[in-house]
């Protein structure tokens, strides 16, 4: 990813605006262009801050559409942060649908699984079950420690999801 302050500075002065139209034309724009850095970021806090997604497929279907490698340190910067529920669960989606190799990330992937709710858990548990493979032993079982012993694998909404975790822990 290039850094472009002025690219940034002109992508949120139109998130700022919230002109559907403009805002669908710039996304379009990203598509065509060099991703830069803070693009994500800021496509992500305004999804996250809109009152009404609905309008916003878009910014969901570039998120999935993402195929630079180097994009992947800044999507996961973007989980690390205070989001709703939903843009949680819609950005771990867009990380298995952009077919990028998450196996870096796959702990961090377990802790949302365990802090999420159960439609944002099946999003992780797909996640990690693509980037698994090319996963060390090391890691996969540091990871099945890390789930069998916390509180939240248990609930009884993610009992089942929990055991077929661990599986595809385990292979």
């Amino acid at each position: 990813m290039i850094k472009s302050e002025k690219k940034l500075r002109e992508l949120a002065e139109i998130l700022k605006n919230g002109n559907s139209l403009f805002i669908i034309e710039a996304i379009k724009l990203l598509r065509e262009d060099e991703p830069f850095e803070g693009a994500i970021g800021l496509l992500v806090t305004y999804y996250n801050n809109a009152i009404d997604v609905s309008g916003f497929r878009i910014i969901e279907e570039f998120l999935n559409d993402i195929k630079d490698h180097s994009a992947r340190p800044e999507v996961m910067a973007e989980l690390m942060k205070p989001l709703k529920a939903s843009t949680i669960c819609m950005l771990v989606s867009s990380c298995w649908q952009s077919g990028l190799d998450y196996s870096d990330y796959i702990t961090y992937m377990a802790k949302i699984f365990l802090e999420g709710d159960y439609a944002t858990a099946i999003e992780c548990m797909t996640v990690i079950e693509e980037s698994v493979k090319n996963s060390s032993r090391k890691t996969k079982d540091e990871v099945i420690k890390m789930v069998e012993e916390s509180d939240q694998a248990n609930t009884s909404e993610k009992v089942s999801l929990t055991r077929e975790l661990i599986s595809i822990l385990k292979r």
